[in-house]
């Protein structure tokens, strides 16, 4: 199969689809790879690594989307990249299609096969190509959440971790998946006093057992999640119904009655984001202040440590993306049912049903259109 990897074009977007090293496997497997010149440039990787792995350097985005069968990327396409897809392509990146209807217009539109890293599943029911992202997501929440805590940001001006006599910084993480586990890792290790907020009972018992008594869990309710959010330093919004919109679950009074200067990072901001305030931002002008709280909702957080992301997502993704190579994607989703919960649009046809549900689009069985 002939593979294309473009440059990605997202504000302050520096992630690339392939690194060297997964060329250099796709192309031992008896694959070719087009990489669009200057592709790795921000994860350190230059066009000279790409031609020693086997890749064909070519000129602009427009050539390698013309030319590929496959084109595997990190963001959903922008605007200028729908018109380059063509019927039975195959795109394989993250979508988040649930919180932006004219991305899949644009998709149905153009008649490609379009897979989500975000709705692939494994045996257990976890999102295997969404982890390593939401690890990234995670941790730098805690970062940047402290970073804008301080005065000459526009904070409080708090210290997450305090000082002997003075009190630590409560941080609150709403949800107690895989970044909201690695938002609780950071701020812990900050020695913040965190509180993590979630609706399943088993979760909260792994957590516990996980980071012993110096968490605090509280069972998710809107009374919890009020006392919690409004006296909280920092709000970390880390819920996740896959393949659908977050819930609103901070409300515009919640937000009002934080103190001045806090600050909510929504990691959520993919999904639409998971408070009334929440409005997706860029790497480019990252922040707003809504009812005296700091808002941090960039929507590709890890595009801020590209390298690090870069080989971790890579790490995830490459089995699938051998496999597609080497069967079709229509194959390749017959034989592996995780990889099947990946197809989002199919030719015309929208086949996640929590898409099509929160989009008010019409939905195909996805058995349909794999010939079951």
């Amino acid at each position: 199969m002939l593979v294309g990897v473009p440059k990605e074009i997202k504000t302050h977007e520096y992630r690339v689809g392939l690194v060297p090293s997964s060329v250099r496997e796709l192309v031992h497997h008896g694959h070719r790879v087009l990489v669009e010149t200057g592709a790795g440039a921000g994860i350190g990787c230059d066009d000279a690594a790409y031609r020693a792995a086997g890749a064909e350097i070519v000129a602009t985005a427009e050539e390698v989307f013309a030319r590929a069968e496959m084109i595997v990327k990190v963001k959903e396409p922008q605007p200028t990249e729908w018109k380059w897809l063509r019927p039975g392509q195959v795109l394989f990146t993250y979508l988040h299609l649930a919180a932006d209807k004219p991305q899949a217009e644009g998709l149905l539109a153009s008649g490609c096969v379009a897979i989500a890293y975000e709705t692939v599943t494994d045996r257990r029911g976890r999102l295997p190509l969404l982890a390593p992202m939401s690890e990234v997501a995670g941790r730098m929440s805690i970062q940047v959440g402290a970073h804008h805590l301080e005065k000459m940001q526009g904070g409080a001006g708090i210290l997450l971790g305090g000082v002997p006599g003075v009190h630590a910084a409560k941080v609150v993480v709403l949800g107690g998946g895989v970044a909201g586990t690695n938002a609780i890792r950071m701020a812990m290790g900050l020695e913040a006093q965190v509180y993590v907020i979630d609706r399943s009972l088993d979760r909260l018992y792994e957590l516990d057992l996980q980071f012993g008594p110096m968490l605090n869990t509280e069972f998710s309710t809107v009374d919890a999640i009020e006392r919690h959010v409004t006296t909280a330093d920092l709000v970390i919004g880390a819920v996740l119904i896959p393949g659908a919109a977050a819930p609103k679950l901070v409300t515009r009074a919640m937000i009002k009655a934080m103190r001045r200067g806090s600050v909510f990072v929504d990691i959520a901001i993919d999904q639409g984001g998971c408070a009334e305030t929440s409005r997706p931002t860029t790497h480019a002008d990252p922040v707003y202040v809504e009812e005296g709280v700091i808002h941090y909702c960039v929507t590709n957080m890890p595009g801020a440590v590209p390298r690090t992301s870069t080989f971790a997502l890579n790490n995830a993704t490459l089995p699938f993306v051998l496999a597609l190579a080497g069967k079709g994607w229509k194959r390749a989703c017959q034989d592996d049912p995780y990889l099947a919960q990946g197809l989002n649009v199919v030719e015309g046809a929208l086949v996640y049903e929590a898409v099509a549900r929160d989009l008010g689009l019409p939905f195909t069985p996805p058995a349909k259109v794999l010939g079951g």
